[in-house]
């Protein structure tokens, strides 16, 4: 499973069998070998955009910012008109998602698997969206009871910025296909809530992402022996804004605090123009380095040797209830984290009760935090972690027993 978002999925389809549920896992074809011990029912599906590229004469696998020469800016800053007219024409053709293509082949997939099996309930996890379109028709025809997933929320998304007209279609949308739902599942309190707003009939629960300990049992627990900051993941356009982290870090090392021959901070994912100028505007090109994409046991392997690791937050008020999927991956690291970004009060509880870590919202925080930091690694060599056992609660065995009891109530309703 190489993306963040397939852990949740994959964690409930491997830890449920544990709580009397068998798992048969519909997904599209992906390269490589599927995961052991889980059931995997894989169809073919094709990507609107891309097919939408090809038929147009473009390259199907380069966006077509790239190919219109339009530089992708922090925050999705486009040239006035054409970047617009590119996204309108996108949202149209993908619309939901990208994803829409798998439609057709997920129906017809599940309509044969229930000529040879009984199937007692249906989990949809999005995103993709197109997966609870999915779940929509198999519990109008089969009546099957259905738990939707809601890892991100739909059009309440944080995220979500589309054109007007797109967004009224898609909001009747998921109206329309969640109000077939037994139930709906969200991360965290505060998404639930926002999600019952909407969904106002429906019963929602909250049931967080979690960690699998195993991921990490075959990884090496050798630190690095420079001071290491690790940023694995995303930047969504700068949303994830590291330049706090910078600022703190240059000046920290023109005041003696830190020595820059001794720390390194790593930024693994897709190489941004705007976060190299940033490194070169706070004069760390001899520290802090754009790494590129790793795969995902790599990662894992990066954050635990790390002496911290680094959690970027949106600081937007919508996404004071967001739990990233990237922090449970970071508790399964075990090593200490430093979340920045914003005033997200859930990330702080989690830090605070887990032990795991602090939450910083301004450069001097930043800059305290990580002066403290050095001044232990500089002494004993290591960033001391100090993980407690609240930390049980966040495994994806713990997170498979809590839905356990959603789809037993669905079951049984």
């Amino acid at each position: 499973m190489p993306v963040i978002g397939s852990q949740r999925p994959y964690g409930l389809a491997k830890y449920l069998k544990y709580f009397n549920w068998e798992p048969s896992v519909l997904t599209i074809k992906h390269p490589g070998t599927p995961p052991d011990g889980v059931n995997i029912i894989a169809t073919d599906y094709s990507d609107r955009l891309d097919s939408a590229k090809g038929f147009l004469g473009f390259n199907a696998g380069t966006s077509f910012h790239e190919q219109f020469g339009i530089p992708v800016k922090k925050n999705y800053d486009y040239s006035p008109w054409k970047g617009k007219l590119i996204e309108f024409f996108s949202e149209i053709i993908a619309f939901p998602d990208r994803e829409i293509g798998w439609y057709r082949p997920a129906v017809k997939a599940v309509s044969e698997l229930l000529g040879k099996q009984k199937i007692d309930a249906i989990i949809s996890t999005s995103y993709p969206v197109t997966a609870h379109l999915i779940a929509r028709d198999i519990k109008r025809k089969y009546g099957i009871p259905w738990v939707a997933d809601l890892r991100d929320l739909w059009t309440q998304n944080h995220y979500y910025r589309k054109f007007k007209m797109v967004s009224l279609l898609e909001r009747r949308m998921e109206l329309n296909a969640l109000s077939f739902a037994d139930m709906l599942v969200t991360i965290s309190g505060p998404l639930a809530d926002t999600l019952k707003s909407l969904h106002t009939n429906k019963e929602v629960r909250c049931i967080t992402n979690g960690y699998d300990p195993q991921d990490f049992d075959s990884i090496p627990s050798d630190l690095t022996e420079n001071f290491t900051i690790t940023y694995t993941g995303r930047f969504y356009n700068g949303k994830r804004d590291p330049s706090i982290l910078l600022e703190a870090a240059s000046e920290l090392i023109r005041e003696g605090k830190i020595d820059e021959e001794r720390t390194e901070i790593r930024f693994f994912g897709r190489h941004e123009e705007w976060l190299a100028n940033d490194i070169n505007k706070y004069r760390l090109k001899n520290v802090a380095r754009i790494c590129g994409f790793i795969s995902r046991e790599e990662a894992l392997k990066r954050q635990k040797e790390s002496q911290l690791l680094l959690l970027l937050l949106w600081n937007d008020e919508k996404e004071k209830g967001v739990y990233t999927g990237k922090i449970f991956e970071y508790l399964g690291a075990r090593r200490p984290i430093l979340a920045i970004g914003g005033s997200n009060s859930i990330v702080r509880d989690l830090l605070e009760g887990t032990k795991t870590g602090n939450f910083a919202e301004t450069k001097e925080q930043v800059k305290t935090i990580m002066a403290r930091h050095f001044r232990e690694f500089a002494k004993s060599g290591e960033v001391k972690y100090n993980g407690g056992e609240a930390l049980n609660d966040y495994t994806y065995h713990s997170v498979a027993r809590e839905y356990s009891r959603a789809l037993n109530a669905v079951a049984a309703s």
